[in-house]
């Protein structure tokens, strides 16, 4: 694809935040400070200073699912280790929002459960209402949209992409770059998805995109499911798991999947030198956002890091690392008004027509529903 540029007016309209000033959720000390294991701001646990040092003498932060290729996930990592001396333990990376969902009701108060979970937005939603999330204000809860996190503070945005085609051009002749495209015959067995989407918030979206596509709507992604039974029917779909390895081996030349993942694994191919010419299109007839949420386990086994880890991925240095690897980060405009963002890298955004809108928490939980009911027999695996 050509250059990619930063559309201004665009980012405005995706990333549109409120103007008002950190609260005192912030560094603040409030004059009883809590555990943090019940703070449920910095403020309330005696400050940054104070959560710092809890999150220190507990040393470990458990995570679940977060591939070192997934939004910059290596980088943050890596960061916050280097920050605060803090060890991030990495459970099953390649796993799905729904592990994570999994993980904290089936581990609780045992010390294995993840600290933090990091899901598609229906099942962040799902898990505050399992009463699985603790309600916590990072320093710029404020600063978040409304539409973007949830009003009691167990769920945030923390950063978003399209649905985009990614294609091997040493291994397709011709890229498709609508979803129109993969209903051609030259595509047998060749389109896939990352995941199966009643358990990937990526290939969930995925379905939400060729819905919108083909002439559903929040309200009804039944011909998102219609279009891959057809895909399934006609040998265009691939029920492989696309991911960087199986785009190596050409077993998943053609991959619906997140913009910020494919344009990830294009600069990963060019600089290992693989045989490989990923090329990414974000399809005008499907044009799908979305964020991911972050949350805290109610039951965290070290529920001062993860409260640290939260302010770490909305510092300007968490979210200025998620830009850099071309996820769209949630402060996007408030850190281009103080002046923290990272021109250079908010300028290789790809560039994207119209100005996007969003499903409602009960629209996405209809459509995962529906999902769940009806994809398993819909579409051959």
């Amino acid at each position: 694809m050509p250059a990619p540029r930063l559309r201004t007016a665009l980012v405005a309209a995706f990333l549109a935040l409120t103007t008002a000033p950190l609260g005192a959720c912030g560094n603040e000390p409030v004059a009883e400070p809590r555990t943090p294991a019940v703070a449920t701001s910095a403020a309330d646990a005696g400050g940054m200073g104070a959560l710092t040092a809890a999150a220190k003498k507990e040393g470990s932060l458990n995570t679940i699912a977060l591939p070192r290729d997934w939004a910059n996930y290596g980088a943050l990592i890596d960061g916050f280790e280097k920050k605060y001396g803090i060890k991030v333990n990495v459970e099953n990376p390649e796993g799905t929002s729904q592990d994570e969902i999994n993980a904290l009701k089936e581990r609780r108060r045992d010390g294995r459960a993840p600290d933090v979970i990091d899901v598609g937005g229906s099942f962040a939603q799902s898990a505050a209402r399992q009463g699985l999330l603790a309600p916590y204000e990072v320093a710029a809860f404020d600063r978040i949209p409304e539409e973007q996190k949830d009003k009691h503070a167990r769920w945030y945005n923390n950063y978003g992409g399209y649905i985009s085609i990614g294609c091997d051009a040493k291994r397709v002749k011709t890229c498709p770059s609508t979803f129109a495209d993969l209903r051609k015959p030259e595509y047998k067995g060749q389109v896939s998805l990352n995941g199966d989407p009643t358990r990937s918030g990526s290939a969930f979206a995925g379905v939400y995109a060729a819905a919108l596509a083909n002439g559903g709507s929040f309200d009804d992604i039944q011909p998102g499911i219609d279009f891959f039974a057809e895909l399934s029917k006609n040998g265009n779909f691939n029920p492989v798991e696309s991911s960087p390895d199986t785009i190596a081996k050409g077993q998943t030349p053609i991959s619906i999947d997140w913009d910020f993942l494919n344009l990830g694994y294009a600069d990963q191919f060019r600089e290992k030198g693989a045989d490989v010419d990923w090329r990414t299109a974000i399809p005008f007839d499907g044009s799908f956002a979305e964020y991911y949420a972050n949350g805290v386990n109610k039951d965290a086994p070290h529920p001062a890091a993860a409260r640290l880890w939260q302010e770490y991925l909305f510092s300007p240095e968490g979210q200025n690392l998620r830009l850099g690897a071309y996820a769209r980060p949630v402060l996007m405009d408030a850190m281009a008004a103080d002046g923290t963002l990272d021109k250079a890298a908010a300028e290789n955004l790809p560039t994207v027509e119209g100005t996007p809108e969003f499903p409602t928490e009960a629209q996405r939980e209809k459509a995962r529903e529906t999902v769940n009911r009806n994809w398993p027999t819909a579409v051959a695996s």
